[in-house]
């Protein structure tokens, strides 16, 4: 989450809010996000997991790293799955991904005009 932290300067010029969960319990997810501006859920469930079609790591209790980026209108744009620690969603990425969505956007706009 450090990582986006610190390009979130970026994420506001987009207008992009970011949020992220954790299965810890308040206390824990407070010292997890105190250096972060933006929200952290607490107390994400193996229910939540499956909402959200993520991997639950029966073994140690706990969902592996999902990520989505969402339109304006909630529809998700792209969804990144973890089986294990490695494959998260790289902030560097993120931003790039959303800056060629954009971009294709706003062409789609202007061959309309």
């Amino acid at each position: 989450m450090a990582g986006y932290e610190a390009q979130k300067a970026e994420f506001d010029e987009l207008g992009i809010a970011l949020y992220a969960a954790a299965v810890d319990d308040p206390d824990k997810t407070r010292e997890v996000a105190k250096d972060l501006s933006f929200p952290v859920a607490h107390g994400v469930t193996r229910e939540d997991a499956d909402r959200i079609g993520a991997w639950w790591d029966g073994r140690r209790d706990f969902i592996q790293p999902s990520e989505f980026i969402l339109d304006g209108r909630g529809r998700v744009l792209s969804a990144t799955y973890s089986t294990g620690p490695v494959g998260r969603l790289d902030a560097g990425d993120a931003l790039a991904l959303v800056k060629i969505l954009a971009a294709r956007r706003k062409q789609k706009e202007e061959q309309k005009q």
